[in-house]
Protein backbone atom coordinates (compact mmCIF):
# COMPACT_ATOMS: atom_id res chain seq x y z
CA UNK A 1 0.00 0.00 0.00
CA UNK A 2 2.84 2.33 0.88
CA UNK A 3 4.43 1.73 -2.53
CA UNK A 4 1.12 2.45 -4.27
CA UNK A 5 0.78 5.75 -2.38
CA UNK A 6 4.37 6.68 -3.23
CA UNK A 7 3.76 5.93 -6.90
CA UNK A 8 0.57 8.02 -6.82
CA UNK A 9 2.36 10.96 -5.21
CA UNK A 10 5.21 10.75 -7.71
CA UNK A 11 2.84 10.60 -10.68
CA UNK A 12 0.70 13.42 -9.29
CA UNK A 13 3.80 15.56 -8.76
CA UNK A 14 4.93 14.94 -12.31
CA UNK A 15 1.55 16.00 -13.63
CA UNK A 16 1.78 19.24 -11.65
CA UNK A 17 5.05 20.27 -13.38
CA UNK A 18 4.35 23.44 -15.42
CA UNK A 19 3.86 22.61 -19.06
CA UNK A 20 6.62 25.07 -20.07
CA UNK A 21 9.24 22.89 -18.39
CA UNK A 22 8.27 19.96 -20.58
CA UNK A 23 8.76 21.91 -23.80
CA UNK A 24 11.64 21.06 -26.10
CA UNK A 25 14.86 22.91 -25.33
CA UNK A 26 15.30 26.14 -27.30
CA UNK A 27 17.14 26.08 -30.60
CA UNK A 28 19.68 28.54 -31.97
CA UNK A 29 18.14 31.41 -33.89
CA UNK A 30 20.78 31.29 -36.60
CA UNK A 31 23.20 28.73 -38.04
CA UNK A 32 26.31 30.28 -39.60
CA UNK A 33 28.54 27.94 -41.59
CA UNK A 34 31.93 29.47 -42.41
CA UNK A 35 34.12 27.71 -44.97
CA UNK A 36 37.66 28.87 -45.67
CA UNK A 37 38.72 27.50 -49.02
CA UNK A 38 41.98 25.46 -48.81
CA UNK A 39 42.46 26.06 -45.07
CA UNK A 40 44.73 23.11 -44.36
CA UNK A 41 44.30 21.84 -40.83
CA UNK A 42 47.63 23.09 -39.50
CA UNK A 43 47.47 26.64 -40.84
CA UNK A 44 45.40 28.10 -37.99
CA UNK A 45 47.91 26.95 -35.40
CA UNK A 46 50.83 27.84 -37.61
CA UNK A 47 49.84 31.46 -38.10
CA UNK A 48 47.73 32.23 -35.02
CA UNK A 49 50.52 34.27 -33.33
CA UNK A 50 49.36 37.31 -35.26
CA UNK A 51 45.62 36.70 -34.97
CA UNK A 52 43.46 38.96 -32.82
CA UNK A 53 41.05 37.76 -30.14
CA UNK A 54 37.76 38.14 -32.01
CA UNK A 55 38.16 36.12 -35.20
CA UNK A 56 39.81 32.73 -35.52
CA UNK A 57 40.94 32.82 -31.88
CA UNK A 58 37.39 33.42 -30.67
CA UNK A 59 36.30 30.24 -32.42
CA UNK A 60 39.38 28.22 -31.43
CA UNK A 61 39.38 29.28 -27.78
CA UNK A 62 35.65 29.40 -27.11
CA UNK A 63 34.42 26.54 -29.27
CA UNK A 64 34.78 22.79 -29.60
CA UNK A 65 37.82 22.50 -31.82
CA UNK A 66 38.50 19.22 -33.66
CA UNK A 67 42.18 19.18 -34.58
CA UNK A 68 42.19 15.92 -36.60
CA UNK A 69 39.51 16.14 -39.27
CA UNK A 70 40.11 14.44 -42.62
CA UNK A 71 38.00 14.01 -45.72
CA UNK A 72 37.44 10.44 -46.83
CA UNK A 73 37.46 10.97 -50.61
CA UNK A 74 40.32 11.15 -53.04
CA UNK A 75 39.69 14.15 -55.30
CA UNK A 76 40.02 17.04 -52.87
CA UNK A 77 38.71 19.82 -55.10
CA UNK A 78 36.48 22.77 -54.25
CA UNK A 79 33.08 21.47 -55.33
CA UNK A 80 33.73 18.02 -53.88
CA UNK A 81 34.55 19.38 -50.42
CA UNK A 82 31.81 22.00 -50.34
CA UNK A 83 29.11 19.52 -51.31
CA UNK A 84 30.51 16.98 -48.84
CA UNK A 85 30.19 19.62 -46.10
CA UNK A 86 26.62 20.32 -47.20
CA UNK A 87 25.46 16.71 -47.54
CA UNK A 88 27.56 14.91 -44.94
CA UNK A 89 28.50 12.39 -47.64
CA UNK A 90 31.30 11.51 -50.08
CA UNK A 91 31.07 12.05 -53.86
CA UNK A 92 30.11 8.40 -54.38
CA UNK A 93 26.79 9.51 -52.87
CA UNK A 94 26.33 13.17 -53.85
CA UNK A 95 27.81 12.76 -57.33
CA UNK A 96 30.18 15.74 -57.45
CA UNK A 97 33.29 13.75 -58.36
CA UNK A 98 35.31 16.77 -59.47
CA UNK A 99 35.17 20.39 -60.50
CA UNK A 100 34.52 19.02 -63.99
CA UNK A 101 33.65 15.62 -65.38
CA UNK A 102 32.87 14.05 -68.74
CA UNK A 103 29.14 13.71 -69.35
CA UNK A 104 28.68 10.68 -71.59
CA UNK A 105 25.13 11.72 -72.52
CA UNK A 106 26.18 15.23 -73.62
CA UNK A 107 29.52 13.91 -74.93
CA UNK A 108 31.46 16.80 -73.44
CA UNK A 109 33.09 18.02 -70.26
CA UNK A 110 30.70 19.77 -67.90
CA UNK A 111 31.34 22.26 -65.11
CA UNK A 112 29.94 21.10 -61.78
CA UNK A 113 27.07 23.58 -61.25
CA UNK A 114 26.39 24.63 -64.83
CA UNK A 115 22.75 24.37 -65.87
CA UNK A 116 21.46 25.43 -69.27
CA UNK A 117 17.91 25.54 -67.95
CA UNK A 118 18.69 28.76 -66.10
CA UNK A 119 20.35 32.07 -66.89
CA UNK A 120 22.12 34.80 -64.97
CA UNK A 121 19.75 37.53 -63.83
CA UNK A 122 21.83 40.21 -65.51
CA UNK A 123 23.44 39.84 -68.92
CA UNK A 124 27.21 39.63 -68.99
CA UNK A 125 27.55 38.46 -65.38
CA UNK A 126 28.81 35.02 -66.32
CA UNK A 127 32.36 33.87 -66.99
CA UNK A 128 34.54 36.07 -69.18
CA UNK A 129 36.59 33.38 -70.88
CA UNK A 130 39.14 35.90 -72.11
CA UNK A 131 40.25 36.78 -68.58
CA UNK A 132 39.16 33.84 -66.41
CA UNK A 133 42.18 32.05 -64.92
CA UNK A 134 40.17 29.20 -63.37
CA UNK A 135 40.12 26.67 -66.24
CA UNK A 136 37.23 24.69 -64.75
CA UNK A 137 34.93 27.74 -64.98
CA UNK A 138 35.68 28.04 -68.68
CA UNK A 139 34.42 24.51 -69.40
CA UNK A 140 30.73 25.48 -69.11
CA UNK A 141 28.96 26.18 -72.38
CA UNK A 142 26.20 28.21 -70.69
CA UNK A 143 26.22 30.87 -67.98
CA UNK A 144 23.27 29.32 -66.13
CA UNK A 145 23.93 27.91 -62.67
CA UNK A 146 21.90 25.81 -60.25
CA UNK A 147 22.28 23.13 -57.56
CA UNK A 148 20.39 20.54 -59.62
CA UNK A 149 23.55 18.50 -60.41
CA UNK A 150 23.91 17.76 -56.67
CA UNK A 151 22.40 14.28 -56.24
CA UNK A 152 21.65 14.37 -52.49
CA UNK A 153 19.90 16.73 -50.11
CA UNK A 154 21.88 19.15 -47.99
CA UNK A 155 21.56 20.17 -44.35
CA UNK A 156 20.01 23.44 -45.48
CA UNK A 157 17.47 21.52 -47.60
CA UNK A 158 16.41 19.46 -44.61
CA UNK A 159 16.17 22.59 -42.47
CA UNK A 160 13.80 24.16 -45.01
CA UNK A 161 11.71 20.99 -45.22
CA UNK A 162 11.51 20.67 -41.43
CA UNK A 163 9.40 23.82 -41.06
CA UNK A 164 7.78 24.06 -44.48
CA UNK A 165 10.17 26.70 -45.75
CA UNK A 166 9.87 29.19 -42.91
CA UNK A 167 13.63 29.18 -42.26
CA UNK A 168 15.52 31.67 -44.38
CA UNK A 169 18.50 30.07 -46.12
CA UNK A 170 21.28 32.01 -47.83
CA UNK A 171 24.77 31.26 -49.08
CA UNK A 172 27.50 33.68 -50.22
CA UNK A 173 30.93 33.17 -51.80
CA UNK A 174 33.28 34.59 -54.40
CA UNK A 175 32.99 31.23 -56.18
CA UNK A 176 29.66 30.16 -57.66
CA UNK A 177 30.32 26.57 -56.61
CA UNK A 178 31.18 27.70 -53.08
CA UNK A 179 27.82 29.42 -52.71
CA UNK A 180 25.53 27.08 -54.63
CA UNK A 181 26.67 23.91 -52.86
CA UNK A 182 25.92 24.98 -49.28
CA UNK A 183 22.78 26.93 -50.22
CA UNK A 184 21.38 23.60 -51.37
CA UNK A 185 18.35 23.09 -53.55
CA UNK A 186 15.99 25.19 -51.43
CA UNK A 187 18.09 28.18 -50.38
CA UNK A 188 19.30 31.33 -52.14
CA UNK A 189 22.89 31.72 -53.39
CA UNK A 190 24.98 34.72 -54.42
CA UNK A 191 28.49 34.78 -55.86
CA UNK A 192 30.98 37.31 -57.20
CA UNK A 193 31.03 38.03 -60.91
CA UNK A 194 34.57 38.87 -61.99
CA UNK A 195 33.10 40.09 -65.28
CA UNK A 196 31.08 42.81 -63.51
CA UNK A 197 32.69 43.09 -60.02
CA UNK A 198 29.28 42.50 -58.44
CA UNK A 199 27.51 39.79 -56.49
CA UNK A 200 25.12 37.98 -58.77
CA UNK A 201 22.79 34.99 -59.00
CA UNK A 202 20.73 33.07 -61.55
CA UNK A 203 17.01 32.83 -62.20
CA UNK A 204 16.98 29.48 -60.44
CA UNK A 205 16.78 31.59 -57.29
CA UNK A 206 15.04 34.84 -58.24
CA UNK A 207 13.10 36.43 -61.04
CA UNK A 208 14.71 39.75 -60.15
CA UNK A 209 17.20 40.95 -57.58
CA UNK A 210 15.99 42.06 -54.15
CA UNK A 211 16.34 45.83 -53.92
CA UNK A 212 19.06 45.59 -51.29
CA UNK A 213 21.25 43.56 -53.68
CA UNK A 214 20.82 46.18 -56.38
CA UNK A 215 21.65 48.90 -53.87
CA UNK A 216 24.77 47.03 -52.69
CA UNK A 217 26.03 46.54 -56.22
CA UNK A 218 25.40 50.18 -57.08
CA UNK A 219 27.86 51.19 -54.36
CA UNK A 220 30.63 49.68 -56.53
CA UNK A 221 32.66 48.76 -53.47
CA UNK A 222 35.06 46.71 -55.58
CA UNK A 223 36.38 49.95 -57.06
CA UNK A 224 37.78 51.11 -53.73
CA UNK A 225 40.91 49.00 -54.34
CA UNK A 226 41.68 50.65 -57.68
CA UNK A 227 45.28 51.87 -57.89
CA UNK A 228 45.99 50.83 -54.31
CA UNK A 229 48.26 48.01 -53.11
CA UNK A 230 48.04 44.88 -51.04
CA UNK A 231 50.78 45.58 -48.54
CA UNK A 232 51.99 43.68 -45.49
CA UNK A 233 49.73 44.49 -42.57
CA UNK A 234 52.56 44.04 -40.03
CA UNK A 235 56.30 44.76 -39.89
CA UNK A 236 58.22 41.97 -41.71
CA UNK A 237 59.86 40.70 -38.50
CA UNK A 238 56.44 39.84 -37.03
CA UNK A 239 55.73 37.13 -39.59
CA UNK A 240 56.28 33.42 -39.11
CA UNK A 241 57.37 33.08 -42.74
CA UNK A 242 60.56 34.66 -43.96
CA UNK A 243 60.64 35.56 -47.64
CA UNK A 244 62.74 33.25 -49.83
CA UNK A 245 63.36 33.07 -53.57
CA UNK A 246 59.99 34.09 -55.06
CA UNK A 247 60.65 32.81 -58.58
CA UNK A 248 58.16 29.96 -58.15
CA UNK A 249 55.32 32.38 -57.42
CA UNK A 250 52.92 33.79 -60.01
CA UNK A 251 53.02 37.32 -61.35
CA UNK A 252 49.50 37.85 -62.69
CA UNK A 253 49.58 40.76 -65.14
CA UNK A 254 51.84 42.90 -62.96
CA UNK A 255 50.36 41.92 -59.58
CA UNK A 256 53.93 40.84 -58.76
CA UNK A 257 55.50 37.89 -56.96
CA UNK A 258 56.40 39.85 -53.83
CA UNK A 259 54.96 42.57 -51.63
CA UNK A 260 53.61 45.09 -52.26
CA UNK A 261 51.11 43.73 -54.79
CA UNK A 262 49.66 46.62 -56.83
CA UNK A 263 46.01 46.58 -57.82
CA UNK A 264 45.61 48.11 -61.26
CA UNK A 265 42.89 50.52 -62.26
CA UNK A 266 39.36 49.24 -62.70
CA UNK A 267 39.63 49.28 -66.48
CA UNK A 268 42.40 46.64 -66.45
CA UNK A 269 41.05 43.32 -67.72
CA UNK A 270 42.48 41.40 -64.73
CA UNK A 271 41.47 43.96 -62.08
CA UNK A 272 38.61 41.95 -60.55
CA UNK A 273 40.68 38.76 -60.72
CA UNK A 274 43.42 40.34 -58.58
CA UNK A 275 40.75 41.18 -56.02
CA UNK A 276 39.94 37.48 -55.67
CA UNK A 277 43.59 36.40 -55.35
CA UNK A 278 44.06 38.77 -52.41
CA UNK A 279 42.30 39.68 -49.12
CA UNK A 280 39.97 42.01 -51.06
CA UNK A 281 37.83 39.09 -52.23
CA UNK A 282 37.07 38.02 -48.66
CA UNK A 283 36.46 41.58 -47.53
CA UNK A 284 33.86 42.08 -50.25
CA UNK A 285 32.28 38.73 -49.40
CA UNK A 286 31.97 39.69 -45.71
CA UNK A 287 30.47 43.06 -46.55
CA UNK A 288 27.85 41.49 -48.79
CA UNK A 289 27.09 38.73 -46.26
CA UNK A 290 26.74 41.20 -43.39
CA UNK A 291 24.43 43.35 -45.51
CA UNK A 292 22.37 40.25 -46.31
CA UNK A 293 22.25 39.34 -42.62
CA UNK A 294 20.67 42.69 -41.79
CA UNK A 295 18.51 43.24 -44.86
CA UNK A 296 16.98 39.76 -44.77
CA UNK A 297 16.50 40.07 -40.98
CA UNK A 298 18.14 36.71 -40.26
CA UNK A 299 17.81 35.18 -36.83
CA UNK A 300 14.59 37.01 -35.97
CA UNK A 301 12.03 34.38 -36.90
CA UNK A 302 10.23 31.50 -35.21
CA UNK A 303 12.60 28.89 -36.65
CA UNK A 304 16.38 28.95 -37.10
CA UNK A 305 17.75 30.66 -40.19
CA UNK A 306 20.90 29.60 -42.04
CA UNK A 307 23.76 31.61 -43.53
CA UNK A 308 26.74 30.06 -45.30
CA UNK A 309 29.78 32.23 -46.00
CA UNK A 310 32.58 30.64 -48.02
CA UNK A 311 35.78 32.67 -48.15
CA UNK A 312 37.63 31.86 -51.38
CA UNK A 313 40.74 34.06 -51.38
CA UNK A 314 42.89 31.67 -49.35
CA UNK A 315 42.61 29.06 -52.09
CA UNK A 316 43.62 31.44 -54.86
CA UNK A 317 46.46 32.91 -52.78
CA UNK A 318 47.85 29.43 -52.09
CA UNK A 319 47.66 28.53 -55.78
CA UNK A 320 49.62 31.68 -56.63
CA UNK A 321 52.11 31.79 -53.76
CA UNK A 322 51.95 28.51 -51.81
CA UNK A 323 50.88 27.89 -48.19
CA UNK A 324 54.35 28.75 -46.84
CA UNK A 325 54.47 32.33 -48.04
CA UNK A 326 54.13 35.83 -46.71
CA UNK A 327 51.07 36.18 -48.93
CA UNK A 328 49.22 33.26 -47.34
CA UNK A 329 50.17 34.32 -43.83
CA UNK A 330 49.15 37.93 -44.39
CA UNK A 331 45.95 36.90 -46.14
CA UNK A 332 44.97 34.79 -43.11
CA UNK A 333 45.85 37.63 -40.74
CA UNK A 334 43.53 39.86 -42.75
CA UNK A 335 40.87 37.15 -42.98
CA UNK A 336 41.04 36.88 -39.19
CA UNK A 337 40.00 40.54 -39.01
CA UNK A 338 37.34 39.98 -41.66
CA UNK A 339 35.82 37.07 -39.72
CA UNK A 340 35.96 39.15 -36.53
CA UNK A 341 33.95 41.81 -38.34
CA UNK A 342 31.41 39.24 -39.50
CA UNK A 343 31.06 37.83 -35.98
CA UNK A 344 30.60 41.35 -34.58
CA UNK A 345 27.78 41.99 -37.04
CA UNK A 346 26.19 38.65 -36.15
CA UNK A 347 26.46 39.51 -32.45
CA UNK A 348 24.74 42.85 -33.01
CA UNK A 349 22.03 41.31 -35.19
CA UNK A 350 21.28 38.07 -33.35
CA UNK A 351 23.73 37.60 -30.49
CA UNK A 352 26.55 35.08 -30.63
CA UNK A 353 24.90 33.25 -27.76
CA UNK A 354 21.92 32.67 -30.07
CA UNK A 355 24.05 31.67 -33.08
CA UNK A 356 25.53 28.25 -33.76
CA UNK A 357 28.73 28.70 -35.77
CA UNK A 358 30.68 25.99 -37.52
CA UNK A 359 33.96 26.59 -39.35
CA UNK A 360 35.74 24.19 -41.65
CA UNK A 361 37.38 23.99 -45.08
CA UNK A 362 36.72 22.18 -48.34
CA UNK A 363 40.25 20.75 -48.63
CA UNK A 364 43.87 21.36 -47.71
CA UNK A 365 46.83 22.11 -49.95
CA UNK A 366 50.27 20.87 -50.94
CA UNK A 367 53.46 22.69 -50.09
CA UNK A 368 55.09 24.33 -53.08
CA UNK A 369 57.83 22.01 -54.41
CA UNK A 370 60.29 24.91 -54.45
CA UNK A 371 59.82 25.40 -50.70
CA UNK A 372 60.43 21.70 -50.03
CA UNK A 373 63.51 21.70 -52.24
CA UNK A 374 64.93 24.75 -50.47
CA UNK A 375 64.93 22.65 -47.30
CA UNK A 376 67.02 19.96 -48.96
CA UNK A 377 64.31 17.98 -50.73
CA UNK A 378 64.31 16.79 -54.30
CA UNK A 379 60.70 17.41 -55.21
CA UNK A 380 59.81 17.58 -58.92
CA UNK A 381 58.47 21.01 -59.78
CA UNK A 382 55.96 19.88 -62.38
CA UNK A 383 54.09 16.95 -63.83
CA UNK A 384 53.33 17.34 -67.51
CA UNK A 385 49.85 16.18 -68.49
CA UNK A 386 51.19 15.21 -71.92
CA UNK A 387 53.07 12.35 -70.27
CA UNK A 388 49.80 10.53 -69.55
CA UNK A 389 49.19 9.41 -73.13
CA UNK A 390 52.60 7.92 -73.82
CA UNK A 391 53.83 6.38 -77.10
CA UNK A 392 54.11 3.07 -75.25
CA UNK A 393 50.43 3.22 -74.32
CA UNK A 394 49.37 4.02 -77.86
CA UNK A 395 51.52 1.17 -79.18
CA UNK A 396 49.88 -1.33 -76.83
CA UNK A 397 46.38 -0.12 -77.74
CA UNK A 398 47.21 -0.58 -81.41
CA UNK A 399 49.00 -3.93 -81.02
CA UNK A 400 46.64 -5.63 -78.58
CA UNK A 401 43.27 -4.16 -79.55
CA UNK A 402 43.70 -2.46 -82.96
CA UNK A 403 42.66 0.77 -81.26
CA UNK A 404 43.95 4.24 -82.09
CA UNK A 405 44.36 7.35 -79.97
CA UNK A 406 40.65 8.08 -80.41
CA UNK A 407 39.99 5.28 -77.89
CA UNK A 408 41.01 7.80 -75.22
CA UNK A 409 38.54 10.63 -74.75
CA UNK A 410 40.40 12.94 -72.39
CA UNK A 411 41.93 13.51 -69.00
CA UNK A 412 39.95 15.47 -66.40
CA UNK A 413 41.36 15.47 -62.87
CA UNK A 414 41.61 12.77 -61.56
CA UNK A 415 40.25 10.54 -64.33
CA UNK A 416 41.18 9.19 -67.75
CA UNK A 417 37.95 8.84 -69.74
CA UNK A 418 37.89 6.27 -72.54
CA UNK A 419 35.76 6.34 -75.68
CA UNK A 420 33.30 3.55 -74.95
CA UNK A 421 31.68 3.76 -78.38
CA UNK A 422 34.96 3.24 -80.24
CA UNK A 423 35.94 0.36 -77.95
CA UNK A 424 32.53 -1.28 -78.27
CA UNK A 425 32.58 -1.08 -82.08
CA UNK A 426 35.87 -2.95 -82.07
CA UNK A 427 34.29 -5.67 -79.94
CA UNK A 428 37.02 -5.21 -77.36
CA UNK A 429 36.67 -5.74 -73.62
CA UNK A 430 36.44 -2.37 -71.86
CA UNK A 431 37.90 -3.96 -68.74
CA UNK A 432 41.00 -5.11 -70.61
CA UNK A 433 41.54 -1.70 -72.19
CA UNK A 434 41.23 -0.05 -68.77
CA UNK A 435 43.79 -2.49 -67.41
CA UNK A 436 46.31 -1.73 -70.15
CA UNK A 437 45.90 2.03 -69.65
CA UNK A 438 46.42 1.60 -65.89
CA UNK A 439 49.51 -0.57 -66.39
CA UNK A 440 51.14 1.98 -68.68
CA UNK A 441 50.28 4.90 -66.40
CA UNK A 442 52.00 3.15 -63.50
CA UNK A 443 55.25 3.11 -65.50
CA UNK A 444 55.35 6.91 -65.48
CA UNK A 445 57.55 8.48 -62.84
CA UNK A 446 55.39 10.48 -60.43
CA UNK A 447 52.27 8.30 -60.56
CA UNK A 448 51.59 6.26 -57.44
CA UNK A 449 48.37 4.46 -58.41
CA UNK A 450 46.16 3.96 -61.44
CA UNK A 451 42.86 2.33 -60.49
CA UNK A 452 40.28 1.13 -63.01
CA UNK A 453 36.58 1.71 -62.54
CA UNK A 454 35.95 -1.98 -63.18
CA UNK A 455 38.19 -2.93 -60.26
CA UNK A 456 36.34 -0.43 -58.07
CA UNK A 457 32.95 -1.78 -59.13
CA UNK A 458 34.04 -5.36 -58.48
CA UNK A 459 35.74 -4.38 -55.23
CA UNK A 460 39.02 -5.72 -56.55
CA UNK A 461 41.21 -3.04 -54.99
CA UNK A 462 43.56 -3.35 -52.01
CA UNK A 463 42.04 -2.77 -48.60
CA UNK A 464 44.08 0.33 -47.84
CA UNK A 465 43.18 3.83 -46.68
CA UNK A 466 44.14 5.46 -49.97
CA UNK A 467 42.16 2.96 -52.03
CA UNK A 468 39.09 3.53 -49.84
CA UNK A 469 39.31 7.25 -50.61
CA UNK A 470 39.53 6.46 -54.33
CA UNK A 471 36.49 4.21 -54.00
CA UNK A 472 34.55 6.89 -52.12
CA UNK A 473 35.13 9.22 -55.06
CA UNK A 474 33.56 6.82 -57.55
CA UNK A 475 30.14 7.54 -59.04
CA UNK A 476 29.17 5.26 -61.96
CA UNK A 477 27.50 7.99 -64.03
CA UNK A 478 30.28 10.56 -63.70
CA UNK A 479 33.62 8.99 -62.84
CA UNK A 480 36.15 8.08 -65.50
CA UNK A 481 37.69 4.76 -66.45
CA UNK A 482 41.02 5.10 -64.66
CA UNK A 483 41.63 7.10 -61.47
CA UNK A 484 45.16 8.56 -61.25
CA UNK A 485 46.89 9.20 -57.90
CA UNK A 486 50.14 11.13 -58.18
CA UNK A 487 53.02 10.66 -55.80
CA UNK A 488 52.92 13.02 -52.79
CA UNK A 489 53.48 16.64 -53.83
CA UNK A 490 53.56 15.73 -57.49
CA UNK A 491 50.92 17.63 -59.41
CA UNK A 492 50.13 19.28 -62.73
CA UNK A 493 50.99 22.88 -61.96
CA UNK A 494 49.42 24.47 -65.02
CA UNK A 495 46.33 26.61 -64.43
CA UNK A 496 45.23 27.94 -67.80
CA UNK A 497 48.80 28.75 -68.79
CA UNK A 498 49.93 29.98 -65.37
CA UNK A 499 52.63 27.91 -63.70
CA UNK A 500 51.16 27.85 -60.21
CA UNK A 501 52.98 27.42 -56.92
CA UNK A 502 50.68 24.89 -55.28
CA UNK A 503 47.47 22.97 -55.76
CA UNK A 504 45.25 20.29 -54.21
CA UNK A 505 43.17 17.35 -55.38
CA UNK A 506 45.03 14.35 -53.99
CA UNK A 507 44.06 11.76 -51.34
CA UNK A 508 47.22 12.51 -49.34
CA UNK A 509 46.81 13.75 -45.79
CA UNK A 510 47.88 17.33 -46.51
CA UNK A 511 44.97 17.66 -48.96
CA UNK A 512 42.34 15.91 -46.83
CA UNK A 513 43.27 17.67 -43.55
CA UNK A 514 41.04 20.56 -42.41
CA UNK A 515 39.90 22.15 -39.13
CA UNK A 516 36.41 21.67 -37.72
CA UNK A 517 35.20 24.08 -35.04
CA UNK A 518 31.75 24.48 -33.48
CA UNK A 519 31.25 27.66 -31.46
CA UNK A 520 28.61 30.04 -30.17
CA UNK A 521 25.25 28.72 -29.00
CA UNK A 522 25.49 26.21 -26.16
CA UNK A 523 28.96 25.01 -27.22
CA UNK A 524 31.67 24.23 -24.66
CA UNK A 525 35.28 25.29 -25.09
CA UNK A 526 37.34 22.17 -25.58
CA UNK A 527 39.90 20.72 -27.97
CA UNK A 528 39.31 17.22 -29.35
CA UNK A 529 42.16 15.24 -30.91
CA UNK A 530 40.30 12.09 -31.98
CA UNK A 531 40.01 11.71 -35.72
CA UNK A 532 36.75 12.78 -37.32
CA UNK A 533 35.61 13.66 -40.83
CA UNK A 534 33.93 16.85 -42.08
CA UNK A 535 31.09 14.58 -43.20
CA UNK A 536 30.14 14.63 -39.51
CA UNK A 537 29.16 18.31 -39.55
CA UNK A 538 25.82 18.04 -41.38
CA UNK A 539 24.48 15.11 -39.26
CA UNK A 540 25.58 16.92 -36.10
CA UNK A 541 23.78 20.13 -37.09
CA UNK A 542 20.71 18.05 -37.92
CA UNK A 543 20.84 16.37 -34.52
CA UNK A 544 21.17 19.69 -32.68
CA UNK A 545 18.06 20.99 -34.42
CA UNK A 546 16.19 17.68 -34.21
CA UNK A 547 15.62 17.45 -37.96
CA UNK A 548 16.18 14.75 -40.58
CA UNK A 549 19.75 14.22 -41.70
CA UNK A 550 20.60 14.87 -45.36
CA UNK A 551 19.45 12.01 -47.57
CA UNK A 552 22.84 10.40 -48.19
CA UNK A 553 24.70 11.41 -45.04
CA UNK A 554 27.36 8.94 -43.94
CA UNK A 555 28.93 11.09 -41.20
CA UNK A 556 28.51 10.47 -37.48
CA UNK A 557 27.04 12.76 -34.85
CA UNK A 558 29.76 14.53 -32.88
CA UNK A 559 28.68 13.83 -29.33
CA UNK A 560 30.96 16.50 -27.84
CA UNK A 561 28.75 19.27 -29.24
CA UNK A 562 25.38 17.65 -28.49
CA UNK A 563 23.63 18.73 -25.30
CA UNK A 564 21.31 16.14 -23.79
Amino acid sequence: MKNKILCYITLTSALLIPITSLAAPPKPKLIVQITVDALRGDLLERYKTNFGNDGFRYLMDNGTYYTNAYYQHGNTETIVGHVSLATGAPPSVHGMVGNVWYDRNKERLVYNVEDGNYQMLNAGAGVNKATEIDPTQKIATKDGRSPDPILATTFSDELAISNNGVSKIFSVSVKDRGAISLGGHLGKAFWFSKAQSEFVTSNYYYDKYPQWVTDWNQQKLAEQYSNTRWELSLPPEKYTVKESNPDYKVDLDGFKRTFPHPYSSVDNKYYSTTLTVSPAGDELTENFASTLLKQENLGKGTFPDYLSVSFSSNDYVIHMYGPTSLETEDNLIRLDKTIAKLLKNIDQQVGLENTLIVLSADHGASEAPAVVNALGGHQPATFDQKQLISPQLLTRLKTEFSLGEDAIRLYAQPYIYLNHNVIKKKGVSLEKVQMVVAEELLKINGIAYAVTSTDIEKNQIPNTHTMQLVKNNYHPARSGDVYIVYQPRNFINDMDGLTIASTHGSPWRYDTYVPVIFAGYNIDDKQISREITPYDIAPTLSSILGITQPSGATGQILTEVIKN
